[in-house]
């Protein structure tokens, strides 16, 4: 009886299970799960039914072909009839359906069972003898010569006898050829010994949202770049030209959900794995940085305007913060104490926090995005990006390097708009974290909205950084760091100098700086030995014209005025001359407001004490420098100023990613500055751990 039962199970044909369900971000992405799963079991599934939108249904896809196909001569209608009953495969019950639901893809098994025995070789199934890439390119070269369906197959016999395509495969080609569609997927051969082997897809064109016109940038979201299904766009305009370089999409909800769900699906193996894994990656990235540092420059400069060994400045200072990501490892490390009690150890730990987010400003943008997510992800984080709609290619471009170096899909994802998204990105609950730098209006709004939310937040917000020049201060050194400072990057850094206070006087200074000033080169960025490029936009220049004109009627000295200057070739750019003001006082518009161009403002000071007064007053005072032979004068105004970075003899730029960007409030809201071990401790939390252990002598029992 036994050998009987032994002998059944042995006759009885492999099970082949249906694909478990789950939640997917996007149609295709549950449709080659399935697929995917199938080719693993022995089963090829096909599209049943599909409403793009709302829902797909996917079944068995037996193969095979029609049997007795030729009509016989003294045939009856009956007996026709007969034949063509017979001649059908019979339909495999197996049966999944895909729904969306709430922006997601949701996977449920309406029936598993199959009517068939497994395919020992994919081969076997006619879906695999599928046009190849190379047959596919031929297809596109002949019908462009004329040729039709039968004659394109004719040709193709003749390199391939065993292609069992018919004309209506060439026809269907030619319609995926005429939507623009040249994918083409490939099957591997099952072996008995492994059951699970992967579809390949090999892409013959470029994706969908670089063949637009001009290209509009995608969304990041689980490890894939997509076209937003977005209506609306923002264009981004090349500032010296006016040339619309791409369109930066309006990412809806759906899309943003979907982008959320990637990076919180990411999150537990990610955080699982080891940190020196995480800390390879990030090598690779620093290394594929300094690879594509090029494109990366041109590509800042064309949509930002600054001059191209700004924009390398812009990828060097990002690229330190990955290089120092690199050995992240040892700042992680927790603390211990042994035997605090009778056995007792503590020990505690730092935990990454989960789905993390950053929102990012249009004056770097690639130092600032790396600022957020190089350090992010190697704490073991998963990240969502917002890169600033004016100039996002950077971000979309160190993404792709990211994804090369090998960062799993769905821990970095890229979402983009305005307003909306970002009050988006503050509401959802799935966010743990919310890094922010950019003007000091959305800073606030970030800040109270996130962190009533329950979020951790930190907002660098606006600048207004200033420079006291002593008397004794050495000439050509001051007035080097001065103009640099002041015009480099066309004044639109956060780090730019805007004010300088002149202790004794503007007199002795004001000659050779207007001269220095004013041979400075007002060009695009892309030119050789440019100074100054174009403002990042015809509203930037707009507010920084009106702003010097209200200074001037103010009772402001326009000392030198850039606002009419042209540039033979650039006549609609974006660009703005060196400007110097002197005679600007505390009450007057361009001191209390945020400039953000090349705009010099002048101040004078009888001593050093007033000029400390008028940089600790000033409720944008980020950072403020001194110029000075007097050590004892030096060491006054470092203790006395009040701001977050101080320069001395140097004006404040961008820190070393080891040490910690700091600003005071109102400039900072939050409580973890950017960078250095508060970077980590922002990106992180401790975890407390006590611990006893006990021996227990056998057979003894313990009381109750």
């Amino acid at each position: 009886m036994m050998d009987i039962e032994c002998s059944s199970e042995l006759n009885e044909q492999p099970q082949m299970l249906p694909p478990p369900p789950g939640t997917f971000i996007d149609r295709e992405e549950l449709i080659q799960h399935v697929g995917e799963f199938a080719v693993s079991q022995g089963y090829v599934v096909t599209i049943k039914q599909s409403k793009r939108d709302k829902v797909v249904v996917l079944g068995c896809d037996r193969g095979g072909v029609y049997r007795n196909r030729r009509k016989p001569i003294d045939e009856s209608a009956e007996c026709i009839r007969r034949r063509r009953t017979g001649s059908r495969l019979t339909n495999c019950p197996f049966e999944v359906v895909g729904k969306k639901d709430d922006g997601l893809w949701v996977l449920t098994v309406k029936n598993g069972t199959h009517n068939h025995e497994p395919l020992k070789d994919i081969a076997e199934h006619p879906s695999a003898r599928r046009f190849s890439e190379k047959e596919v390119l031929l297809i596109k070269e002949m019908t462009e010569a004329g040729l039709k369906p039968r004659q394109i197959l004719k040709r193709l016999r003749q390199s391939n006898p065993d292609l069992l395509s018919t004309p209506k495969h060439v026809y269907n080609v030619k319609a995926k050829l005429r939507q623009g569609n040249m994918s083409v997927r490939n099957y591997k051969s099952l072996k008995p010994q492994k059951s699970a082997v992967r579809n390949n897809y090999l892409s013959v064109m470029e994706p969908s949202w670089r063949q637009h016109n001009p290209p509009r940038v995608p969304n990041l979201i689980g490890g894939r770049f997509v076209d937003s299904q977005s209506f609306a766009s923002i264009d981004v305009i090349n500032p010296a030209t006016q040339e619309v370089v791409s369109q930066v999409p309006l990412t809806t909800n759906e899309e943003f959900r979907a982008a959320v769900f990637a990076a919180k699906r990411a999150f537990p193996s990610w955080r699982n794995t080891q940190s020196t894994i995480r800390q390879r990656i990030m090598f690779k990235f620093q290394e594929l940085i300094r690879r594509d540092i090029d494109k990366l420059a041109m590509n800042i400069t064309n949509e930002h305007g600054k001059a191209l060994k700004d924009a390398y400045d812009d990828v060097l200072c990002g690229l330190e913060v990955v290089e120092h990501a690199c050995g992240l490892a040892n700042l992680q490390i927790g603390e211990f104490v042994s035997n605090i009690s009778n056995g007792v150890d503590s020990y505690s730990i730092r935990e990454p926090l989960g789905v993390c987010a950053g929102i990012c400003p249009f004056d770097f943008p690639a130092m600032i995005p790396l600022w957020m997510f190089s350090t992010a992800v190697t704490c073991g984080n998963t990240f969502i990006l917002k890169p600033s709609e004016k100039d996002p290619g950077a971000a979309v471009m160190l993404a792709e390097l990211a994804a090369e170096a090998g960062l799993p899909n769905g821990v970095l994802n890229i979402v983009h708009g305005s307003n909306e998204i970002i009050s988006t990105i503050c509401d959802d609950d799935d966010i743990k974290a919310v890094s922010f730098v950019g003007p000091s209006t959305a800073g606030s709004y970030v800040y109270s909205r996130a962190s009533a939310k329950g979020k951790r937040v930190q907002c660098n917000i606006g600048a207004k950084n200033h420079a006291v020049v002593m008397p004794d201060a050495s000439m050509d050194t001051t007035l080097n760091a001065l103009v640099t400072a002041g015009f480099g990057g066309a004044g639109q850094k956060r780090m730019s100098l805007s004010t300088v206070v002149f202790v004794g006087g503007l007199t002795p200074w004001e000659d050779k700086l207007v001269e220095r000033a004013q041979a400075l080169r007002v060009q695009p960025g892309t030119e050789p030995d440019t100074d100054i490029g174009p403002v990042i936009s015809k509203q930037a220049k707009e507010l920084i014209c009106r702003l010097i004109q209200s200074s001037v009627g103010s009772g402001a000295k326009l000392v030198v005025d850039g606002r009419n200057i042209l540039v033979p070739g650039y006549e609609h750019g974006n660009f703005i001359g060196p400007t110097i003001l002197s005679n600007v006082k505390v009450s007057m518009e361009c001191y209390k407001e945020e400039t953000c161009g090349p705009v010099l403002l002048c101040m004078e000071a009888d001593n050093i004490e007033e000029a400390i007064d008028i940089v600790n007053r000033n409720k944008y005072g980020n950072g403020a420098s001194i110029f000075t032979t007097s050590g004892v004068t030096a060491r006054k105004f470092q203790t006395e100023i009040e701001v977050g970075q101080v320069g001395i003899n140097i004006p404040i730029s961008a820190p070393f990613p080891f040490s910690c960007f700091t600003s005071l409030k109102p400039l900072f809201a939050g409580d973890i500055n950017f960078d250095g071990k508060a970077g980590i401790q922002f990106y992180t939390q401790i975890k407390t751990v006590s611990q006893q252990w006990k021996d227990v002598a056998a057979g003894t029992s313990s009381d109750v």
